[in-house]
């Protein structure tokens, strides 16, 4: 059968064609590509079954799977779903749009604010002390925070390198900094479990990748076994950084 083809179609399939494309970011980025292709698979059976060989017995069972299947995939994807919403929200425009009507922190860095963390962060490298360090931007971070020990001190050179001091009760965990002051130490962030993210970054890295993945925090690794200084944000991995280029990837706004 032929039918009009307007504008309002090619809309249609472009706004499906880009829901799908962020469905599958996501679902790469968490492991869950297969998953992903099955339901995909799945999906496209229903619609041979029902719209075009219009088989009502077997089109009957699937509806039922369907139905079903959407809570269950709710359930099981939750964290997936949640990270997908995520990054809608926090695209630039719709970023932009939640700023005009709402307002929002300045989630930027001066040169000043992080100079401090740039330098204990060269100092430990080359001590080959390990650290993890993540600086909030607009996503508040008072879940982890409440999981180490509250500081709330000026950021400083010194007070940072103490608090990641191999013999310092707090070295193991995360530091927390928010609104230009070190808010907490200790503190225990959310682990990712990507298969493609390399077997020599360790248990910080991952740690690092996980809250970068849940929210637009910047986190700063030291390598313990390397020196080697890298960031996670937005799910990606900067690694082996200088000076300069961890200065920068700190006061971007991207």
């Amino acid at each position: 059968m032929f039918f009009q083809f307007g504008i309002k179609d090619l809309i249609d399939i472009l706004l499906v064609a880009t829901l799908l494309y962020y469905i599958y970011k996501v679902m790469k980025s968490t492991g869950s590509i297969k998953v992903f292709t099955g339901l995909m698979i799945f999906v496209l059976t229903w619609l041979v079954v029902t719209q075009i060989l219009e088989m009502r017995l077997l089109g009957t069972v699937f509806d039922k799977l369907i139905s079903v299947g959407v809570i269950a995939i709710i359930i099981l994807f939750q964290e997936e779903i949640r990270h997908f919403l995520f990054s809608l929200g926090s695209h630039h425009s719709a970023s932009a749009f939640v700023k005009l009507f709402l307002g929002s922190k300045d989630s930027q860095s001066s040169h000043e604010d992080v100079l401090p963390i740039v330098m204990a962060c060269l100092n430990m490298a080359k001590g080959k002390v390990g650290a993890l360090i993540v600086v909030e931007r607009n996503v508040p971070l008072d879940n982890i925070v409440r999981t180490g020990d509250t500081i709330d001190a000026n950021i400083n050179q010194r007070l940072i390198e103490n608090i990641f001091f191999k013999n310092s009760p707090l070295h193991d965990g995360a530091m927390v900094i928010s609104h230009k002051r070190i808010k907490a130490a200790g503190c225990i962030l959310p682990v990712a479990h990507n298969l493609d993210i390399p077997k020599e970054l360790g248990l910080r890295h991952r740690a690092g990748m996980g809250i970068s993945q849940e929210t637009d925090a910047i986190a700063i690794i030291v390598s313990e076994e390397t020196g080697g200084i890298s960031v996670a944000k937005k799910g990606e991995f900067f690694l082996r950084l200088n000076a300069e280029e961890l200065e920068r990837l700190l006061t971007s706004e991207d």
